[in-house]
């Protein structure tokens, strides 16, 4: 059975030649990608969303396709088109972008909704359709989209339905002095992205991805995952609450933090640590909250801090 521990300590590391300072950011990429998620980072431009993308490609020897949205794409660039060949008289199906398996949806916010809505199928059942043809997609698949939160003009934000298809919602922030400084030195003559190498085979990921799941969540963590949920549909500040897709996603990814962290069992700290990420982007806000200049976050880290933290012990039990 494959070690998790070192398997994210490896992937972080790596990254962090590239990504200097973002731990915190980069763990829950591995997260992410242990528990076959999708990741939107919302950040302003010249952060490292772009560069995070790529770099995770590289370190886990994967095929990286990026995908630049523009207000006049269509569906079936992201996708592939059929094409007719004269000589087999048949058609030929020329794959888009999409059909990578580390896929970088840059500014996803700027293509239209019927080009974002091209993700939906490969997001939720790892497979596209074109022409009535169904194609399956690449293990691992993971789709890493970026948006700018600053510019609005020209962009079409996205509709909740594709939102909700998002496992983690992070940002990366601006690097401290230190950091910057760091990253000033790594570039002096060249990008170190140029010289990053490969950590983890792809076997790996997919017998990684098997492991994480076998990792116990007692049925007071599972009540627990519920409870936090729930509170989102009551508040008076929520219009409207996550879906049990986001009780899921936090069920998936605890135990992919409780593995990493070197556990056979999810702890009740491991879902109070994925509130935010996992059930932010999830709600919307009511008018009051936003009235008092509340964001989505704020609200589900008071939701997650209000809610009474289950004790006992949370290991599986021997028979």
């Amino acid at each position: 059975m494959i070690d998790i521990q070192d398997f994210g300590k490896r992937i972080t590391d790596n990254l962090e030649k590239v990504i200097i300072g973002k731990r915190p950011a980069l763990d829950l990429v591995v997260i992410g990608l242990l528990s076959q998620g999708h990741i939107l980072i919302e950040d302003v431009p010249g952060v490292g969303k772009t560069v995070l993308a790529r770099s995770l490609a590289k370190s886990v020897d994967s095929v990286f396709s990026r995908i630049q949205f523009t207000p006049d794409m269509l569906p079936s660039d992201v996708t592939g088109v059929s094409i007719y060949n004269q000589e087999t008289r048949k058609f030929e199906f020329r794959p888009g972008p999409l059909l990578g398996q580390i896929v970088l949806a840059d500014e996803i916010n700027r293509a239209t909704p019927k080009t974002q809505a091209a993700l939906l199928e490969a997001m939720e059942e790892n497979q596209i359709t074109v022409d009535g043809v169904t194609h399956q997609l690449p293990q691992p698949f993971m789709v890493l989209a970026t948006q700018n939160p600053i510019e609005y003009e020209g962009t079409f934000p996205l509709p909740e339905a594709q939102l909700d298809r998002f496992l983690l919602h992070l940002q990366l922030g601006y690097p401290g002095i230190s950091n910057e400084i760091k990253m000033l030195e790594s570039q002096k003559s060249q990008h170190p992205l140029e010289t990053l190498k490969s950590v983890i085979s792809n076997e790996e990921i997919l017998e990684a991805i098997k492991t994480v799941k076998e990792v116990f969540v007692s049925d007071a963590v599972k009540r627990y995952i519920v409870e936090i949920t729930m509170q989102t549909r009551k508040s008076a500040d929520v219009h409207l609450g996550a879906s049990p897709r986001g009780s899921l996603a936090l069920f998936r990814t605890g135990q992919a933090r409780a593995a990493l962290r070197g556990r056979d069992h999810v702890l009740p700290d491991d879902i109070k640590a994925l509130a935010v990420p996992v059930l932010g982007h999830r709600i919307i806000l009511g008018s009051a909250a936003r009235m008092r200049e509340l964001n989505a976050d704020q609200i589900v880290r008071e939701l997650a801090n209000n809610i009474s933290v289950p004790g006992g012990d949370f290991q599986a039990v021997e028979k």
